[in-house]
C-alpha cells in the first residue's frame, strides 16, 4: 500500500541522512520550542512536533489554524456549520465539533492554557512568536484530551522597549482588516505591559436568494492585553487578558446529490442548491443564519526560581458564549424554521510545576493539573410553516395524516407537524478533572539520554437533561395507538359521499378525492381490513417515504426521528461518569554527532468519556430492561431482543478513548538545511465518533482505529536567499474494529476493515521563499506553497445510505505572497491565497429530513489582498 512503501523509503532516507551528513557544519538558526515543557532546540526535542514562527505567519497570511494546515500537512482542520465549529485532526485521529458535550482529542493551548472548545482563529492574538503542533499521544505532559496531538500557540511576552505596529489591509470580498500592537516598560524597569487589538471584516463569498445576505462573510474583532511584573531575577509574573466577539453569517452549503425527498421540495415550489453544479457558490434558505460568539479569559502565570527547581504557576479562568441559528433544511420552504444551538461554558483551569535546575545527569519534573468546567447547553427545533405540507407529500396525501390525527382525538390538518411545535433540549454538564505527572531524563552518556514519564487523570462528568416538546406525533406507537386499527370494517366506506359524517366533515373536500383515486381491490382491503392492511396496499404512500422492508408502517416511523426524551438523572441513569488512567511514555535519544540526533519511543494518551449534550442524546439499550421494569420508558419506545430490533434506544455518552504510539525518529541539521523524519504506527480503541445521521449525530466508541505512517519535514537552503521547504505526511489508516458504527438511515453497521473517511493517505506541502536585501536597506521575499491531499472518502455513513458514488475530496492549492520593507519599518505585502481557484469538498452530510439528498461544505474560493504594515 501506498503509506507502507513510503514508510519503507523514508527508513532508507533516514540511514543516507545518517550517513552522508556526519561531518557536515551546522549554521542552520536555532528554533526554540516548549513541547516538553522546557525550553529546547527542535533538534534536541526528541518528539514529533512541527513548528510555524512568526515570520512564516506573517509572510504566509496565515490567519487562523485553518489557514496553518497549508503549511503543516500532519494537521487538517474541518470547517463545518458554524463560523467557530472546528475539528482539529492529526495524523488521522480527531474529534470534538458538533457538539458542546465532546471535548477535542487534539488538545489547544494558548500561552499554556487549555482551550477545551477551540475556534480556529488565531487572528486575536496580536503578536505571535509561533506555533507548535505536536503529533501523536501527548497525555502524560498534557493530560486529559491529548490523545492524538496538541495545539501549542505562544505569544510574545511584553517588552520593556518600546515598540508595536499598526497594519491595514484590503482584499476581494470588501475584505477590510486592521490590527495594532503597543508594547513598553513602565516603573523601574521590572514591569511592562502590552495592548493590541484587530478586527476583519469581510462580504460573504456564496450567493444567498434575493433579499438575503450573502454567506461565508467576516465580522469579528478582538483585543488582548499583557502585564509583565519581574520584581526579581528569581519570579516573573504574566497576566494576560483577552476579549473577542464574532457576528457572521455561516456556512453556505451546497447539493452534491438530489434524489428521494427532493421530488416533494421541489413539488411545493422549493428551490435547493444545483447538485450539477455544485460548486456554484449559491445558497438556498428563507431567513439568514446567525453565528454569535463572546469570548473572554484571564490568566496568571508565575515563575520562581526555587535554585534547586523552578517552580511555574498557570491559573486561568475562560468563558465562551455562542449562539447559532440557522434554516437548516437548505431550501427555500420553511421545513425547519429554526435549528439553534446556544452554549455557555466556563472553564477554569490551575497547574503547578515543578522543574529541576541540576546540571547532572539527571533532570526531572513533576506537577499537577485541575480542571473545573460548567456547560449549559439549549438546542431547539420549531416547525416552519411549509413542514405539514412537505410531510404529506412525503406521505402520498394529506388524508394520511389526518385521518391518524382524527382517529387519535386531535385536529385534523393542523396537528402533526404544525408551525406551533417546539422542541427544546436542555442540557447541563459539570467536569471535574485532575491529574499528576512527573517525567525523568537520565543522561547515560554524553549522547544518549533516557526518558520515561508517568502521569494519572481523574475524569468526573455529572450531566442532566430535559426536554420541551409539544408535537404529539413522535409519542404515538403506530403498532399499539389508535391510528394503526383506525377505520376497521366500513367506517371509511360509511364516510365517503356523506357529508354529515364527521369522518368525512374531519377531512373536509380533500377526503372524497383521495378515496376515489384508491383502485377497486385496495379499497376493498381498507374497508374491510385494518389500517395495517390498507397501507401495505399503497393507499396512503406513493413512493416519497423511505423504502424500509418492513413496509410503510416502518417507513412512517422513519419520520418520528425525534421521540419523547427521557430526562435524566433517574433512578436507573444517574448521569454520571467517573474515568481515571495512568498513562505512560519511554524515550532514549542518541545524539550520532553535533548534526545529527535520533530517537526511538513508545507513549500512550487517554482522552475522557464525552456526553451526547445534542437532541440525539438516547438511553443505552443495555438499560432498556431496567428503564422498562421501573416504568421509564416514554411511549414510541420498542424494547426487543437485539439493538436492532428495538427503537429509539442510542447512546448517552461514548466512553474513553485510549491511544498507543510506537515511534521513530531522526532529525539532522547541517550547512544548507535540516531534515526531521519520524515512522510510527499509532492506534486509538474506543475512538469517539461523532456523525450527523440526517436528523441527529450518532456519537458511539469505535472499537479501534489505528494508522500506520511516515512524516518529513526538510528545509533546504543552496544560497542564504532563496530557501525550499518540504513536508510530507503519508498515512495508512483503517478501522481495525467498527461494529457499531453509522450506517445507512441511522442504522448500525460494521465497519471493521475500512478506511476511515476524512484521512487521505498522502498529503504535501511543498514551499520557495526568496529573500533580497536593496543597497538602500529595503528588504523583501517572494514566496510561494503548494498544498496537496490524496483522493479520500469524505464521509463512510454517506456512502453506505445512498448507494451512489459520493463526493471524493481532492486538495490541489497553491498560495502565494510577496512583501517589501523599507528602512524606516514601512512595509508593504500582496497575497493571495488558493490562487488557482482550486475546489473540494471539505465533508458531506445527508440532507436533513431529506432522504436522497446529500449536502456539504465547500472550501473558500480565491482571496487575495494587499497589506500596509509600519513598525515602531
Amino acid at each position: 500500500m501506498t503509506s507502507r512503501f513510503t514508510t519503507l523509503a523514508a527508513t532508507t532516507a533516514l540511514a543516507m541522512v545518517i550517513t552522508s551528513t556526519s561531518h557536515a557544519q551546522t549554521v542552520q538558526d536555532e528554533i526554540i520550542v516548549t513541547a516538553t515543557k522546557r525550553a529546547t532546540t527542535l533538534q534536541e526535542t526528541p518528539v514529533a512536533v512541527s513548528v510555524t514562527d512568526n515570520v512564516t505567519i506573517e509572510n504566509a497570511r496565515i490567519l487562523d489554524l485553518n489557514d496553518l494546515q497549508s503549511v503543516v500537512p500532519s494537521l487538517r482542520v474541518n470547517q463545518l456549520q458554524t463560523s467557530t465549529n472546528t475539528n482539529f485532526i492529526i495524523r488521522g485521529f480527531g474529534n470534538g465539533a458538533n457538539n458542546a458535550g465532546v471535548e477535542p482529542s487534539v488538545g489547544v493551548f494558548v500561552d499554556g492554557v487549555y482551550r477545551s472548545r477551540s475556534a480556529a482563529r488565531i487572528g486575536d492574538l496580536p503578536k505571535l512568536e509561533r506555533i507548535e503542533v505536536l503529533r501523536g499521544p501527548q497525555s502524560t505532559l498534557f493530560g486529559k484530551n491529548a490523545s492524538a496531538g496538541v495545539i501549542s500557540i505562544v505569544t510574545a511576552n511584553p517588552s520593556y522597549e518600546t515598540e508595536g505596529y499598526i497594519e491595514a489591509g484590503y482584499g476581494n470580498y470588501n475584505n477590510f482588516t486592521g490590527k495594532a500592537y503597543y508594547t513598553t516598560g513602565i516603573g523601574n524597569d521590572d514591569a511592562a505591559f502590552s495592548i493590541g487589538g484587530g478586527f476583519n471584516f469581510r462580504d460573504g463569498y456564496a450567493e444567498a436568494r434575493d433579499g438575503l445576505s450573502d454567506l461565508n462573510d467576516r465580522n469579528r474583532w478582538n483585543l488582548q492585553g499583557q502585564f509583565l511584573h519581574e520584581p526579581s531575577d528569581d519570579t516573573s509574573i504574566r497576566v494576560i487578558a483577552d476579549y473577542s466577539t464574532l457576528d457572521e453569517i455561516c456556512c453556505a452549503i451546497t447539493n452534491f446529490q438530489n434524489e428521494g425527498a427532493i421530488i416533494a421540495v421541489n413539488r411545493l415550489g422549493g428551490q435547493t442548491a444545483d447538485a450539477s453544479d455544485p460548486f456554484a457558490r449559491e445558497h438556498f434558505s428563507n431567513k439568514d443564519s446567525v453565528n454569535e460568539v463572546d469570548d473572554w479569559g484571564v490568566s496568571v502565570q508565575v515563575d520562581h526560581n526555587l535554585g534547586f527547581a523552578n517552580l511555574t504557576s498557570i491559573t486561568a479562568y475562560r468563558n465562551n458564549e455562542t449562539f447559532f441559528d440557522s434554516d437548516s433544511d437548505f431550501t427555500t420552504l420553511e421545513i425547519l424554521e429554526t435549528v439553534s444551538t446556544e452554549n455557555k461554558i466556563g472553564t477554569f483551569t490551575q497547574e503547578l510545576r515543578l522543574t529541576s535546575n541540576s546540571d547532572g545527569p539527571l533532570n526531572w519534573m513533576v506537577g499537577g493539573f485541575l480542571f473545573d468546567e460548567t456547560v449549559d447547553a439549549v438546542d431547539r427545533l420549531d416547525w416552519g410553516a411549509d413542514t405539514r405540507r412537505y410531510v404529506d407529500v412525503l406521505a402520498g396525501n394529506e388524508a394520511l395524516f389526518r385521518t391518524i390525527e382524527a382517529v387519535n382525538g386531535f385536529t385534523p390538518g393542523s396537528t402533526f407537524f404544525g408551525d406551533q411545535h417546539t422542541f427544546i433540549d436542555n442540557f447541563k454538564q459539570e467536569n471535574t478533572a485532575y491529574s499528576a505527572f512527573g517525567t525523568v531524563d537520565f543522561e547515560v552518556t554524553d549522547r544518549l539520554t533516557l526518558t520515561g514519564g508517568l502521569n494519572y487523570t481523574n475524569d468526573d462528568k455529572t450531566v442532566s437533561y430535559f426536554q420541551d416538546s409539544t408535537d404529539p406525533w413522535f409519542a404515538l406507537d403506530l403498532t399499539t395507538a389508535p391510528g394503526p386499527d383506525l377505520l376497521a370494517l366500513g367506517q371509511i366506506q360509511a364516510a365517503v359521499g356523506d357529508p354529515t359524517n364527521p369522518l368525512y366533515q374531519a377531512f373536509g373536500a380533500a377526503f372524497a378525492p383521495f378515496m376515489l383515486t384508491l383502485d377497486p381491490a385496495t379499497f376493498g382491503q381498507l374497508a374491510t381490513g385494518t389500517f395495517q392492511n390498507a397501507i401495505a396496499q399503497g393507499a396512503f404512500t406513493n413512493g416519497f417515504l423511505p423504502n424500509v422492508e418492513n413496509g410503510v408502517i416502518a417507513s412512517l416511523q422513519a419520520l418520528q426521528f425525534n421521540p419523547p426524551a427521557l430526562a435524566f438523572p433517574n433512578v436507573i441513569e444517574d448521569g454520571k461518569t467517573s474515568d481515571d488512567k495512568l498513562t505512560w511514555n519511554v524515550r532514549a535519544a542518541y545524539e550520532i554527532n553535533d548534526n545529527i540526533n535520533v530517537y526511538a519511543s513508545a507513549a500512550t494518551g487517554f482522552k475522557s468519556s464525552s456526553w451526547n449534550l445534542s437532541r440525539g442524546s438516547r438511553p443505552f439499550f443495555t438499560d432498556g430492561a431496567a428503564l422498562a421494569g421501573a416504568n421509564l420508558l416514554p411511549n414510541n419506545y420498542v424494547l426487543g431482543a437485539t439493538p436492532a430490533t428495538s427503537r429509539n434506544f442510542g447512546t448517552r455518552f461514548a466512553g474513553p478513548e485510549e491511544a498507543t504510539v510506537y515511534e521513530i525518529g531522526l532529525k539532522a541539521r547541517f550547512d544548507k538545511g535540516a531534515i526531521n523524519i519520524a515512522l510510527f504506527d499509532q492506534s486509538i480503541e474506543g475512538f469517539q465518533s461523532n456523525v450527523f445521521q440526517g436528523s441527529g449525530f450518532s456519537l458511539a466508541n469505535a472499537g479501534e482505529q489505528s494508522t500506520q505512517g511516515a512524516e518529513i519535514d526538510a528545509t533546504f537552503k543552496p544560497v542564504p536567499e532563496l530557501e525550499f521547504t518540504f513536508a510530507g505526511t503519508f498515512l495508512d489508516p483503517v478501522y481495525d474494529s467498527f461494529v457499531g458504527g453509522p450506517g445507512p438511515n441511522g442504522t448500525i453497521a460494521d465497519l471493521s476493515g475500512e478506511k476511515p473517511a476524512g484521512i487521505p493517505e498522502t498529503s504535501l506541502n511543498v514551499g520557495a521563499t526568496y529573500y533580497h536585501s536593496f543597497d538602500n536597506g529595503m528588504n523583501g521575499y517572494v514566496r510561494g506553497d503548494w498544498q496537496y491531499e490524496s483522493k479520500v472518502q469524505s464521509n463512510e455513513a454517506i456512502f453506505a445510505t445512498t448507494g451512489a458514488e459520493q463526493p471524493f475530496r481532492t486538495v490541489n492549492t497553491f498560495n502565494a505572497a510577496a512583501g517589501l520593507k523599507l528602512e524606516n519599518g514601512f512595509a508593504v505585502q500582496v497575497w493571495g491565497r488558493n490562487i488557482f481557484n482550486d475546489e473540494y469538498v471539505s465533508t458531506v452530510f445527508p440532507g436533513v429530513l431529506q432522504q436522497g439528498v446529500i449536502n456539504g461544505y465547500m472550501n473558500a474560493p480565491r482571496t487575495y489582498g494587499v497589506n500596509l504594515r509600519k513598525d515602531f
